[in-house]
């Protein structure tokens, strides 16, 4: 019975040492010449400004959570639609309700402005 298991830990191994051999020989090759440019602070091309520790704006989070909502839609509605004659009314009743909820979300975006740039 454990022999059956012996490919899979032969295959985790070296996935490990795979994965441990190439940053070693990056660390060990790469060339170590740091400046002040090379360790200072980037920030989208500019100098650093202000407290790293600043909250974002909510409408970073409104952004993805629209980026959720219709990731999760595209996400689902393929598969669905492959199986959708093998589903029947059942199918489409669920998927009713999860485009639904989905629309829940979306008009939520809306009505909060995240569809509004300045």
């Amino acid at each position: 019975m454990l022999q059956l298991y012996l490919p899979v830990l032969i295959f985790m191994v070296m996935g490990v040492v795979i994965g441990i051999i190439g940053p070693t020989i990056g660390y060990i090759l790469g060339p170590r010449r740091p400046y002040p440019e090379k360790n200072a602070a980037y920030e989208c091309g500019f100098d650093a400004f202000g407290d790293t520790r600043a909250p974002f704006d909510v409408r970073y989070y409104l952004v993805a959570l629209l980026f959720i909502i219709f990731d999760l839609e595209t996400a689902f509605l393929v598969p669905w639609a492959v199986v959708f004659r093998e589903l029947g009314w059942q199918g489409m009743a669920i998927m009713g309700v999860f485009l639904a909820l989905l629309t829940v979300g979306f008009i939520y975006e809306w009505k909060k402005g995240a569809l509004e740039w300045e």
